[in-house]
């Protein structure tokens, strides 16, 4: 059974986690790695890796299916979020030769590509998320409107370009210098992130929350799991909602002091901070390969370790330049 995971990039511990659960599984195989830089690490910890265009070169589909056929693949697993439409659109090539694709329909990544988008899906299935504003609301003098308030890129990820703003002065000011804006309600509480395993019915298997305890560039940087029912059930709701999600879908979400939960994005596919979830006990990469395998996973949706503790730090793979 051999994996390919395109767009691979810094995802080492993703690519060891699978690896360690293929051993545990006895499913005899290779990872292969798929990115457009030589030097991508997790190139170097994956038993094959090869180079390819960028997401957006006309190319990239014909250069994936050539390497699934070369390399005998069964399961493809997108990383990144440009390239999760494409291959929902151009699902039936990789189908017709019998690859399997780890990406939910183009309907769940039209929805989670664009977060005013993201706003109207969960408006509509009634789960509580923070509320979006026009700058016509905020322009008029009598609006009860309170500061501070969020502005971001609708289409943004990473939390790149996401600005707390205190006063109308400095929205007009970020309104200028973010493209494609949305102004959104601030929130404040504790942040979470939802690791949701979804099986290929879309049923809700398993839901790991995890306390975002710090963050750096987007991602988890400390982390802890909890064993929070009402967050559980909530991701379940968001997870069983979206038409035709598949395999780990990564949802985040604040917790207030009230204890209200709000949703505020979704990404189908793997977080960078997975990890966490996996060494908590939450076997994601063996629940998937089974699944592909056509097993039906018999787990509760809990079956993972509370209080389980990340701290992330910087590591190095060391390389020849011949390599790069």
């Amino acid at each position: 059974m051999n994996l390919l995971f395109t767009s691979a990039g810094r995802r080492v511990s993703l690519i060891r986690n699978f690896k360690t659960s293929m051993e545990k599984l006895n499913i005899r195989g290779n990872i292969i790695t798929a990115d457009r830089k030589k030097d991508a690490s997790a190139c170097f910890v994956s038993d094959y890796s090869e180079q390819v265009p960028p997401v957006s070169d006309p190319t990239y589909i014909d250069v994936l299916l050539k390497i699934c056929r070369d390399y005998e693949i069964t399961l493809l697993i997108p990383l990144i979020d440009p390239e999760l439409s494409l291959l929902s659109r151009h699902s039936k090539p990789f189908e017709d030769i019998g690859i399997k694709l780890l990406v939910s329909s183009p309907e769940v990544n039209k929805i989670c590509i664009n977060k005013r988008v993201t706003y109207d899906f969960f408006k509509s299935n009634h789960i509580s998320t923070p509320q979006l504003y026009s700058l016509e609301e905020l322009s008029k003098e009598n609006n009860r409107i309170s500061y501070p308030l969020i502005i971001k890129p609708a289409n943004g990820s990473c939390s790149i370009n996401v600005n707390k703003v205190h006063n109308f002065k400095e929205l007009i000011f970020f309104l200028h210098h973010t493209q494609n804006p949305i102004i959104q309600e601030y929130i404040s509480g504790e942040e979470y992130t939802l690791d949701i395993l979804v099986d290929f019915e879309g049923k809700a298997k398993v839901v790991v929350p995890r306390l975002r305890m710090e963050t750096r560039a987007g991602e988890s940087s400390k982390g802890i799991t909890v064993k929070n029912s009402a967050l559980i059930e909530a991701g379940k709701k968001v997870a069983e909602s979206l038409p035709g999600a598949i395999g780990c879908i990564t949802a985040q979400c604040f917790l207030t002091k009230e204890g209200d939960i709000k949703f505020i994005e979704i990404n189908p596919r793997f977080g960078g901070g997975f990890p966490l979830s996996y060494h908590a006990g939450a076997d994601f990469p063996g629940w998937i390969l089974a699944m592909a395998q056509g097993q039906e996973l018999q787990v509760s949706i809990d079956e993972w370790k509370d209080g389980i503790v990340m701290l992330r730090f910087d590591d190095a793979i060391f390389t020849t330049k011949n390599k790069i």
